[in-house]
């Protein structure tokens, strides 16, 4: 094991840093008819009194504050507390909108799916009216915050409060959702989910589309006799399918309930790439293949386009493939047929953040990979600097299908997409250089 020596970690926490080091945490539940009643009491989310002052190592990892909440939320923050934790740090501080794609806003996500499920226990409802969802929404941020979370992640994740109501689903009756789906078989077939192979098995993904099927037509048939025919891309399947992932949070235990919706996720974020692409005017003025090309010019142009990329956010190694195909199949239809990646050297990695001039980009695992906190070192996620496949010069955008059946011809044109970080080595970033925020540290 080698060690690329700390450079600084002077002001890697921003005002707001508490103790991400887990130290004992005390967290009152909600009490009474907070649906219906007048009280003005709050709920206090407080540090234990027996918790030990943290040693010099782990400053700046402090305590500032005890929120303050509202009361008014259903939410049973004391079931969830690992999983606040596990966002909180997902979601640190000036980190939290490089990560926010791939790390931080699923976990966000799952969050607030898992709390209305345990909460849904003594509720009996599996989602809320907007001025609840209000309350709910800022005593959670409140709580991240608190724990050294970003404070603004509502608008980096785009969270609103009609992100925790029933919306065009109209079945919200957690006992009713209980008859309508078939319990045992959706939690047998997501319990046991398997996170490495789900987004090609799909075991869970259809038994919850199967059951968001279910449910969409019970809500269908609230309103209309005629009981029509969805179709795939409805609002109501998609408002449908949110209630259905609560009700099975409201069945796994928050861990369980956790990796199943951090996996879902996975699968959905890596079919596309979440970068901006833009204008191709100048690589077409220096690339096309009418004339020769002057590899000079051509590669100058290109690496003045990747420059803006590289500073968008950190991708997993499915959307680099994705964002690689997208962009070729962009140049080719600009009349350019030469394979600018493989002229230029152009890498996979060369689609995410840049950690620093040495290593250069960090590609995150497809699987659902979270943000640690590590005593010595401090924050840092597991970063596949190793990988360094070139760019697949293709016009296919079809990644799931060519990870999940290699029989195809548009698989045989892309590169495999590495295993899982738990089958190969890895590195760890401990800290991270970002434009005026971090600085480095890597562990190979």
């Amino acid at each position: 094991m080698s060690l690329i020596p700390l450079i600084s970690f002077a002001n890697f926490c921003v005002n707001s840093c508490i103790s991400a080091a887990g130290l004992p945490l005390s967290i009152s539940s909600p009490g009474g008819n907070i649906f219906g009643s007048d009280s003005t009491n709050t709920t206090n989310y407080s540090a234990s009194s027996q918790a030990q002052a943290p040693s010099p190592m782990l400053l700046p990892f402090v305590y500032k504050s005890v929120p303050t909440l509202s009361g008014q939320c259903a939410f049973n923050f004391s079931a969830a507390e690992s999983i606040l934790k596990v966002t909180a740090t997902d979601c640190w501080s000036s980190l939290a909108p490089y990560l926010a794609n791939a790390v931080c806003c699923p976990q966000y996500d799952a969050t607030f799916a898992i709390l209305l499920g345990q909460s849904s226990k003594y509720t009996g409802m599996l989602s809320m009216n907007e001025t609840h969802a209000s309350h709910c929404i800022s005593d959670v941020d409140k709580i991240l915050i608190s724990q050294g979370a970003d404070e603004n992640l509502q608008k980096i994740c785009s969270i609103t409060q009609s992100n925790l109501t029933g919306a065009s689903c109209l079945v919200i009756d957690a006992n009713e959702v209980d008859r309508i789906l078939a319990t045992s078989e959706l939690v047998a077939a997501c319990g046991q989910l398997d996170t490495a192979n789900e987004c090609c098995s799909r075991n869970c993904q259809n038994s919850i589309s199967a059951a968001t099927a279910r449910l969409a037509s019970s809500s269908s048939r609230t309103t209309s006799t005629n009981n029509p025919i969805l179709p795939k891309d409805s609002v109501v399947l998609r408002d449908c399918t949110n209630i259905v992932l609560r009700w099975l949070a409201s069945k796994l235990d928050p861990p369980a309930a956790n990796r199943v919706l951090r996996t879902l996720s996975s699968c959905t974020l890596n079919e596309g790439c979440p970068l901006v692409l833009p204008d191709i005017n100048q690589i077409s003025k220096e690339c096309q293949t009418q004339t020769a090309i002057n590899q000079t010019s051509c590669c100058n142009a290109m690496e003045s386009y990747m420059s803006p990329l590289q500073e968008q956010s950190f991708i997993t190694d499915s959307q680099a493939l994705n964002c690689a195909a997208s962009l070729s199949m962009r140049l080719q239809k600009a009349n350019i047929s030469t394979n600018i990646y493989n002229l230029c050297r152009i890498h996979l990695k060369d689609f995410s953040i840049q950690v620093d001039t040495k290593e250069s980009g960090c590609l995150l695992p497809s699987t659902p990979s979270d943000v640690i906190f590590d005593e010595s070192s401090g924050i840092g996620f597991r970063c596949k600097l190793e990988e360094n496949s070139a760019a697949p010069w293709s016009s296919s955008l079809i990644v799931s299908n060519s990870t999940c059946n290699k029989s195809t011809s548009t698989a045989a044109t892309l590169p495999e997409i590495p295993k899982p970080v738990s089958a190969q080595r890895g590195m760890e970033i401990t800290s991270l250089l970002l434009p005026s925020l971090f600085f480095i540290s890597l562990i190979i």
